[in-house]
């Protein structure tokens, strides 16, 4: 895996009493923001993120990669699979961006994998400044009742070999009553470990996050 080539810029985003430290990068006139929000236990130096991450960067796209919990927190597993509080905490790192002269207009997209995906799904729900959402190997099932509030346009992304995931993923997908998609992508296990499955996930959401941050389409 090749990582983001762009300068990336250490930040600390406040949230409440925590401090979350994160990775910025941001491209010369850059077409949108993107957050991402990570599974169970990961966090800013998730490599798969990172090169997910690099191919946004190549495509125009700033990305923020943070911690979604301290590490005090993240001692505590309740509050690794804490959807609210996962959520609240990207809404947190939402508010932060639009406070920063670098990043305050431009248009904003999650990125989600595994229960983060859930924790997008709330925050997109919450936040009408959200204009699109990426769920990789996702629990998006684990955003229940935020599902049909959705408004934001969002593509789910699943391994075809990840049968469970994936039906959990088509149950959520009819939930969602946004402009929306679910993309199978063939040979492709839970982590997208498999050779160019991962190409594939960074090259379906540099498309979606590019259609409609940087095009602005409802």
């Amino acid at each position: 895996m090749k990582l983001p080539t762009l300068p990336i810029d250490e930040v600390s985003i406040p949230a409440g009493r925590a401090t979350l430290p994160g990775l910025l990068a941001l491209p010369e006139q850059a077409a949108g923001l993107v957050l991402f929000a990570h599974g169970s236990g990961s966090g800013r130096h998730s490599p798969r993120n990172q090169f997910v991450a690099g191919v946004l960067n190549r495509a125009g796209l700033a990305t923020l990669l943070f911690d979604l919990l301290t590490e005090d927190e993240a001692a505590d597993r309740a509050n690794i699979f804490d959807i609210d509080l996962l959520a609240r905490r990207l809404l947190d790192a939402s508010a932060w961006a639009a406070s920063q002269s670098a990043t305050a207009t431009l248009p904003l997209g999650l990125f989600g994998a595994s229960t983060g995906a859930a924790a997008a799904l709330v925050a997109a729900a919450r936040e009408p400044r959200v204009r699109a959402v990426v769920s990789r190997g996702g629990r998006p099932d684990l955003a229940g009742d935020s599902l049909p509030l959705v408004g934001a346009p969002t593509l789910l992304i699943v391994g075809s070999l990840d049968v469970e995931v994936l039906e959990l993923n088509r149950a959520a997908l009819a939930a969602l009553r946004c402009t929306k998609d679910l993309a199978v992508v063939p040979g492709a296990s839970h982590l997208f470990e498999e050779p160019g499955t991962l190409d594939e996930v960074a090259r379906l959401a540099a498309d979606w996050f590019s259609r409609y941050l940087a095009g602005g389409a409802a």
